[in-house]
């Protein structure tokens, strides 16, 4: 006998993940996961040390259907099992949206189910009820990767989300690979500076943290002069034919991000009253980022959510995840014609 809840299929291709991913909407309102299969274009844009959107585009078009198909493998289920499709109709590349909205309309109208366009950023927080169970009623969340850095309140995972701040120029990760490049260090740059930051010390360079003065804004970030920081001490080191110690500088810079993060996310959760922070995205996977925040929310009495590392980064679980809430919670299926909406603001968590 099939086991009770109804399954919900996510697709995302906001950037260069194809992700397609498969959940049950338990009858209690819980979400299971059931798969989560990804194909990455990444190594076809790390030469450009860069997403290109054309390429990113004809990947999602030669990935969807094998993903789809993989996913399905994975859960052990029939397409004709799926009770509803969500798919990320923004933020995101136009053009890679635009198949990802497509492949959704053609498998929601050829099971004659209810489709959903979501909010890619919403789907970053919904992925933490995945491993974590529900969300309190308010928390607060924190949204850090390559394309953005917020921190967002959440009174409601499926219609309430309010943003409380964000970068005024470079996103957390986009400074990570600006300074990765500029080490000659792999694309992206997440994971080697991080590697790379285990051998250096946090204190052999002070560079700046960039919006933490008395007057300057409470909850917005700004990483653009750090990162311009780095550069001009490594090309100084360089005029000067002194070796560059990548490892110090390293992890001196990522302990200036972490130290920003962290500081303003525990900042904003007092400032809201809230008791819960949920970190996501793919620089939720930065070890230092991680230990920090734990050490900071235990000493301000927060609860810290982190999902897995493979649970941060853009994939199709957590596009089901969020639409399998909004499933439960009764809202309206979207419209047939929904549009892909590259500009698409967060405090619109579903296309109606």
């Amino acid at each position: 006998m099939p086991e009770p809840g109804r399954i919900v299929l996510g697709i995302e291709t906001s950037c260069d993940e194809t992700g397609v991913g498969l959940v049950r909407l338990m009858p209690d309102g819980s979400v299971r996961l059931l798969a989560d299969a990804v194909a990455s274009s990444v190594d076809q844009h790390a030469r450009f040390g860069g997403v290109v959107p054309e390429i990113a585009s004809r990947a999602h078009l030669e990935a969807m259907a094998p993903t789809a198909r993989r996913a399905l493998e994975q859960a052990g289920l029939e397409l004709s099992d799926v009770d509803a499709v969500a798919v990320t109709a923004g933020p995101g590349l136009a053009g890679a949206l635009m198949v990802g909205v497509a492949a959704a309309k053609a498998y929601a109208g050829a099971l004659g189910v209810p489709l959903y366009g979501v909010n890619h950023l919403a789907g970053h927080v919904a992925v933490d009820t995945l491993e974590h169970g529900r969300l309190p009623a308010r928390c607060l969340a924190m949204l850090v990767s390559g394309g953005h850095t917020q921190l967002l309140s959440v009174a409601g995972i499926a219609d309430t989300i309010t943003q409380v701040g964000s970068t005024i120029d470079d996103a957390a990760g986009e400074a990570y690979d600006k300074v990765a490049r500029l080490l000659e260090l792999p694309y992206p740059g997440g994971p080697p500076i991080d590697s790379m930051a285990r051998e250096g010390d946090a204190h052999a360079i002070a560079f700046p943290r960039g919006l933490t003065g008395p007057r300057d804004a409470r909850h917005d970030f700004s990483f653009s002069g750090l990162k311009t920081a780095v550069a001009r001490w490594v090309e100084q080191a360089r005029r000067e034919e002194r070796e560059v110690p990548v490892a110090d500088v390293c992890a001196s810079f990522q302990e200036a991000v972490a130290d920003v993060l962290t500081a303003k996310a525990v900042r904003a959760a007092g400032d809201l009253d809230v008791d819960t922070l949920v970190i996501s995205g793919g620089v939720a996977a930065n070890s230092r980022l991680a230990a920090l925040a734990a050490d900071r929310c235990a000493a301000a009495g927060l609860t810290l959510r982190v999902p897995r590392p493979r649970l941060c980064t853009d994939n199709g679980a957590m596009i089901a995840a969020l639409g399998a809430h909004v499933l439960a919670s009764g809202a309206e299926p979207s419209p047939p014609n929904i549009p892909a909406d590259p500009g698409l603001p967060v405090e619109t968590v579903v296309l109606r």
